[in-house]
């Protein structure tokens, strides 16, 4: 018992020690802004602005001022499956740190059994038992009751390690389940945005279609007066029935958005309810906070997914290096054991032991070695992943920073060549009417205000949606802390 004591004391010094290297965090950048001097244009009147700030809130497509806008986000946060499966991941990931982590406490076991016996006399050289024993070899009852505790004394912090990797994968889970969160709302309000979008498409195609219509009426009217040529209703009526076909795929288009929705939201497509979206009702935001490079790093949810898997190929290195020397466990069992359940408990009948045991690798081929030099190039890619995601990320925003900016010369642009070609058509109507000219000449400049205002709409849709890209590039993650509180616990 003493040596014991001795040996559990100057090995519980030793207990602290790690190997492996310990992590790091990856320093943040140092660059103020995203975009180069060259790509930076003057704000354009009307775009939204983006000053570099602490980012976007939580609840970002709340800026696009529509009620039901935001219930849906919410009830996909709700319902939708994809979500509820990235969920469960996660607590199942929570759920091995847990038990990772109460491998470095002491084991302890408790144990009972009943036993029926027969002792075959004749094996241990007994003979003539049976008239010892008239009734043959023996036969008795074993009662027995016991436990056992046993603890590894983790010399290098090897379970420490595994401990440490195991948190490390879990937080990679949750970065993922945030950024599953994230592009889920993204999505929902990308659809909102395509159905408002395809809505003022078919807004724009029916306004066409009654132009057209017109043009027939006028056409057959002046073909009825002696004025006219039935080529000119021909191709009036032409005109008409070209745009008219197009309008059946913008209605199956919506009826698809609106399908989707449904599907991001977790509900059957017949159950989603009425989806009346109209642009010209959402707010654009007027401005959109940018987070600060060096914190889009430290929020972005697949920058922090990058940085964990970093952290847990770091601690890996530590747990394929403590394999490399050698391990101590101590323990101790106590049983009692008798032939009869009145004895049992009584001290005659008791036995213990007390043990430590040392295992060491003395040969193994060049596997642990071998091991250990993979866990290092895996942490070397690891870091070459994070710095790529990092890149990626700031690519994007710089892309969509620029689009900010293009978009709102878009929407200026296709507004002119609107009231441009809406004035071109009322002159070439009138001069039609009055006899200066072909029904050609009408039907060219509808064809050039079809396009027009074609192109607005697809302009503003496009200007929404890149705000709402900017917004989730930029946004912070949604169930932040949870791995810090169940790290705390354990």
């Amino acid at each position: 018992m003493t040596r014991l004591a001795l040996l559990l004391l100057s090995t519980a010094a030793l207990a602290g020690c790690m190997v492996g290297p310990d992590y790091e965090r990856p320093a943040a950048p140092a660059a103020a802004g995203y975009l180069a001097p060259a790509d930076t244009r003057p704000p354009v009147e009307g775009a939204p602005q983006t000053p570099v700030a602490s980012g976007p809130g939580v609840r970002w497509w709340e800026a696009f001022g529509s009620p039901e806008l935001n219930a849906l986000v919410d009830r996909a946060m709700a319902g939708n499956q994809s979500l509820k499966a990235s969920n469960a991941t996660l607590a199942a990931a929570l759920d091995r740190v847990r038990a990772t982590a109460g491998r470095q406490l002491p084991q302890v076991d408790a144990n009972t059994r009943i036993e029926q016996e027969q002792v075959n006399l004749a094996a241990f050289g007994f003979s003539g038992a049976g008239s010892a024993f008239p009734g043959g070899n023996p036969e008795f009852h074993l009662y027995s009751v016991g436990g056992g505790i046993s603890y590894d004394l983790d010399l290098f912090g090897g379970l420490k390690r595994q401990t440490e990797r195991s948190a490390a994968q879990a937080e990679a889970q949750q970065r993922q389940t945030q950024a599953a969160h994230l592009a889920i709302a993204g999505q929902v309000v990308n659809q909102v945005l395509t159905i408002a979008a395809i809505r003022a498409q078919i807004a724009t195609a029916d306004a066409l279609l009654a132009e057209d219509q017109r043009n027939v009426d006028l056409t057959e009217k002046r073909r009825r007066a002696g004025e006219g040529t039935l080529v000119e209703v021909l191709n009036a009526q032409s005109q008409f029935t070209a745009d008219r076909g197009e309008i059946p795929q913008l209605h199956q288009q919506l009826i698809e958005a609106r399908h989707m929705l449904a599907i991001l939201v977790g509900m059957d497509p017949a159950a989603l309810g009425p989806t009346d979206f109209d642009l010209d009702r959402l707010r654009l935001p007027a401005s959109v906070p940018v987070s600060l490079p060096s914190e889009l790093v430290h929020r972005r949810p697949d920058i922090l997914q990058a940085e964990a898997d970093l952290h847990g190929a770091t601690a890996a290195i530590g747990v394929a290096t403590a394999r490399l020397y050698p391990d101590i466990s101590l323990g101790a069992t106590l049983s009692q054991g008798s032939p009869t359940t009145g004895n049992l408990f009584k001290d005659a009948f008791r036995g213990y032991d007390l043990f430590a045991g040392l295992t060491a690798p003395i040969f193994h081929g060049g596997t642990l070695k071998a091991e250990r030099d993979a866990a290092v190039n895996e942490a070397r890619a690891a870091s070459a992943t994070y710095q790529q995601t990092v890149l990626r990320a700031f690519g994007q925003v710089a892309d969509l920073l620029a689009a900010i900016q293009s978009d709102a010369r878009s929407v200026s642009n296709q507004r002119e060549s609107v009231a441009v070609a809406q004035r071109s058509l009322h002159l070439s109507r009138r001069s039609f009417e009055v006899g200066n000219s072909g029904i050609l000449q009408v039907l060219d400049s509808e064809r050039l205000y079809q396009r027009a205002t074609s192109g607005l709409v697809q302009a503003r849709a496009r200007q929404y949606l890149n705000v709402a890209r900017l917004y989730v590039a930029t946004a912070g993650g949604w169930t932040g802390g949870t791995v810090e509180k169940a790290a705390a616990a354990n």
